[in-house]
């Protein structure tokens, strides 16, 4: 009996501490440095521009609002890292979306996470937990 109290107790207390390292902790970046290092690296191939809220584009507006949402493997990586990767995920799509659509700049973008806004006019959002790392970004489509 005591054998199965032990186990119980463990089980419960490493899930307890689990819930608790996994808690996501909140990052900002600078954006521009990372869409321009995607962009030196060919990650992204530059034929699409991408604008914070509050920074001047300009053109027509083809679709507002266009949400992108990943994850990557945060596990054993720091901030900064797993959340630049996670940033050139969003933007690849951002990019393809744009393209296929018949834009050249993604503007007005807001950190998007759990679907509350966070404008900023130099750094984007990043949630890291143990081992994920997340980005959520909104924006319009334009044809500058």
């Amino acid at each position: 009996m005591k054998i199965k109290q032990f186990v119980l107790a463990a089980v419960l207390g490493f899930g307890g501490m689990t819930t608790v390292q996994s808690a996501d902790q909140m990052h900002d970046f600078d954006f521009q440095d990372a869409v321009n290092r995607a962009v030196a690296e060919g990650v992204l191939d530059g034929s699409v521009k991408f604008y914070l809220a509050g920074t001047k584009s300009g053109g027509k507006v083809i679709e507002r609002g266009l949400v992108t949402n990943k994850k990557t493997n945060g596990f054993a990586k720091s901030a900064e890292s797993s959340c630049d990767h996670v940033l050139r995920s969003a933007l690849i799509q951002f990019e393809r979306t744009a393209k296929a659509r018949g834009a050249n700049a993604v503007t007005n973008i807001v950190s998007y996470y759990k679907a509350n806004e966070t404008k900023s006019t130099k750094t984007y959002q990043c949630a890291k937990g143990t081992a994920v790392a997340g980005v959520a970004l909104k924006g319009d489509l334009v044809k500058l």
